[in-house]
């Protein structure tokens, strides 16, 4: 070694200390995949684990009984119009609408829009007979339908009536 022995000792000291933390680094990080490793380890051993229990149950499931149905299955209709529209399925190569299969057994199906004006002024008039067509109500049903009103003192806003007073209460005299 030439030159100063502090400064080539000094070089060395700083070359050692950025080793050392280039080490702590690398330590660091296989410590974290330790970390990361032992958990996929647990897990691993968690399915194998598991694994092992279903291959000594399913053996013993293959000796027992199979478990009757709790129900027997529920009879289909037997009726022609079942029959009919089983048919028009059967004859169909695409997936139908209610439109459709009504279309196929010759039934006229309802129209489309289900606001139809003649429809709902008809329901209305049987729900309201009371009431003519623009919808005002007649003389006489306002009259039957009249109640009384309920009387009521009148408040001035939500505090209780009691006179204003300004100064001490009527209770206490003044000074």
């Amino acid at each position: 070694m030439s030159g100063d022995p502090q400064q080539t000792l000094g070089a060395l000291l700083a070359r050692l200390e950025v080793r050392e933390r280039q080490i702590a680094v690398e330590a660091e990080a296989a410590h974290e995949q330790i970390v990361q490793l032992t958990a996929s380890l647990g897990g691993l051993a968690q399915a194998a684990e598991h694994i092992a229990i279903t291959r000594k149950t399913l053996p013993g499931l293959t000796d027992e009984a199979p478990l009757a149905p709790a129900q027997p299955a529920a009879a289909m209709p037997d009726g022609p119009a079942y029959q009919q529209i089983m048919a028009v399925f059967a004859e169909a190569d695409a997936p139908l609408r209610a439109r459709n299969v009504c279309e196929a057994m010759d039934l006229n199906p309802a129209p489309n829009n289900i606001n139809n004006p003649h429809q709902t002024e008809a329901l209305d008039q049987a729900r309201n007979p009371d009431r003519n067509r623009a919808g005002t109500v007649h003389q006489a049903t306002t009259e039957i339908a009249r109640k009384p009103a309920l009387t009521r003192a009148p408040t001035r806003g939500p505090w209780p009536s009691r006179p204003m007073t300004h100064g001490p209460s009527p209770r206490t005299a003044w000074p």
